[in-house]
């Protein structure tokens, strides 16, 4: 690849990915929605719901990663499909907050899912070619990137940290998929992803069902959480996104070196 100078555009979006990637927060979401009685909850966490949404989130990622393998189709036009999918989360919501935290399990599947959809869209957006299993892996790769580190040690590192820790098990799941086409859960590379996806993406879902089990919620109050959530997901999905088109056109080292620059300029 020739080395060229980023355009003024590419900048000012790499920029906006930064700002997204680094500094949006699901719990400040939470807290705008209903205040600080939403906030709080999703702090203040149970070890017992922890536990649920722990079993939920492994569930979750499995269902998004049969989709991503078997699913999604690399023919599809590139459109926004964002309000229909949020309509969806919101009615998988609904459901859940009327039913309660007992729903959870079931709930949460559905939602991984709607996301996963809405993820695939926003990456056809972005030049990603579905066909090719590294581009339906980094699909999954965006529910690793809901939180910031201020959020708990597990969360520690920004966007590139992540990137690098997951590097090798995203790089061994695709070589897997595109030798097999099958989306064997208890393969030991898919095992890996699945995990290591799953820890991160259960901070967030921990928080998710901590608001939706606030009892000023109900079937409304768990609709717009699920939205909340959706729209978190679709926001991490264009910054990665972006960042990954602008790989493609300039190389991971420059874009990754501007990227810190910005980070580091942005965080002192």
């Amino acid at each position: 690849m020739i080395e060229r100078p980023m355009t003024e555009a590419d900048r000012a979006a790499l920029q906006a990915a930064v700002e997204i990637l680094e500094r949006e927060s699901f719990a400040e979401r939470l807290t705008a929605l209903a205040g600080r009685q939403i906030g709080f909850a999703g702090r203040i966490i149970p070890t017992a719901l922890q536990e649920v949404a722990a079993s939920a989130t492994r569930r979750g990622i499995k269902s998004a990663l049969r989709v991503a393998i078997s699913s999604l189709d690399p023919a599809a036009p590139a459109r926004d499909a964002s309000r229909l999918h949020l309509r969806l989360a919101a009615a998988s919501g609904a459901i859940g907050g009327a039913i309660g935290l007992a729903s959870l399990p079931i709930e949460l599947p559905v939602s991984t899912v709607i996301m996963l959809r809405s993820i695939a869209d926003i990456a056809r957006s972005e030049g990603e070619n579905l066909a090719d299993p590294e581009s339906t892996i980094a699909c999954l790769q965006v529910f690793a990137l809901g939180g910031h580190a201020e959020e708990g040690n597990i969360l520690e590192g920004g966007y590139l940290a992540i990137r690098g820790l997951l590097a090798k098990t995203v790089s061994d799941a695709a070589h897997y998929v595109a030798a097999t086409a099958v989306a064997d859960e208890t393969a030991p590379v898919l095992a890996r992803l699945i995990a290591q996806i799953s820890t991160r993406f259960g901070v967030v879902v921990s928080q998710k069902a901590a608001a939706q089990a606030a009892p000023i919620l109900g079937a409304l109050g768990g609709a717009a959480v699920n939205i909340a959530f959706t729209r978190h997901f679709q926001s991490l999905a264009r910054g990665h996104f972006t960042v990954r088109r602008l790989e493609r056109a300039y190389g991971r080292e420059i874009v990754f070196g501007e990227y810190a620059r910005m980070a580091g300029r942005a965080a002192a």
